[in-house]
């Protein structure tokens, strides 16, 4: 048995095809994670979200996926009122007549998974040095519990922002659920007290003042991290505990899996045979 790490397929479907072929993925008998953002952007984000949903529901070492922004977008817009952006692709998915047995399955994946046996943990931007990983387990899923219980429209009617933009443990209602999502799906920079910052999205050297890619700075616990999100850093961080695994095949670069074991990883180009 081999077990995979996936980073971002952003509707890349022939291309985590060909990676799957590429690894020799067997169902079943590997395991696949998959770390966020399924979906947009890419030419067939229904096809993609239907062949990871197929994986996740194998009777057998089923595959695992953390929610990203991008998949949390898809969401508010299906389930309340919220305008498309400019550049979303989510037209055939909501035209889809199976989309709201997608949309009700998306809504059940975590935030953050954690294998404690392995030691190693995902998420879609990552984890922050302010939290432990059982802090920051427990907190995903406060937010699980929402998006996959009774009161979901109400938190996608006021998910987007960018206050608060710092981690308080007195926070409460939406104001502590937005920012634990943005920790958990938006997070790139980052001050030692915790403070985000999103507006710069390239790669390290771009930093604001006084802030860090979030990797860089130290934590106690020597948990892997595995992670999606950050196209610019092209798959590095220069830290062994910290694998990024989004390497942009969306914007024409590749699809990446790495064996969790050997951290070895496989690419396929976007969209082509590899």
């Amino acid at each position: 048995m081999a077990r995979y790490v996936i980073g971002d397929v952003q509707g890349c479907h022939q291309s985590l095809l060909n990676l799957l072929t590429k690894i020799n993925f067997v169902a079943g008998k590997d395991r696949l994670w998959f770390a966020g953002d399924l979906v947009n952007r890419g030419p067939n984000s229904l096809e993609s979200l239907r062949t990871i949903k197929k994986l996740t529901e194998l009777s057998q070492k089923p595959a695992k996926v953390v929610l990203g922004n991008h998949d949390l977008h898809l969401l508010a817009l299906y389930y309340t009122e919220r305008p498309p952006k400019r550049k979303d692709t989510f037209d055939e998915i909501l035209a889809a007549p199976d989309c709201d047995e997608l949309m009700t399955w998306l809504r059940q994946q975590p935030l953050m998974v954690w294998s404690k046996k392995h030691d190693v943990v995902m998420s879609h931007a990552g984890i922050p040095h302010i939290w432990s990983i059982k802090k920051a387990f427990s907190l995903s899923q406060e937010v699980s519990d929402v998006i996959s219980g009774p009161d979901y429209v109400d938190f996608f009617k006021v998910m987007y922002g960018n206050q608060p933009n710092n981690w308080a443990s007195s926070l409460k209602g939406m104001d502590r659920l937005r920012v634990i999502t943005n920790y958990f799906t938006r997070m790139r920079f980052i001050k030692d007290s915790g403070e985000l910052d999103f507006a710069a999205k390239e790669a390290i050297g771009t930093a604001p003042e006084n802030y860090f890619p979030w990797f860089n700075i130290d934590r106690k616990e020597a948990t892997r991290v595995v992670f999606g999100h950050w196209a610019a850093l092209e798959g590095e961080t220069g830290r062994e505990q910290f694998q990024a695994l989004d390497t942009g095949c969306v914007w024409g670069g590749t699809l990446t899996a790495m064996n969790m074991k050997s951290l070895k990883r496989t690419a396929c180009k976007y969209e082509l045979e590899c």
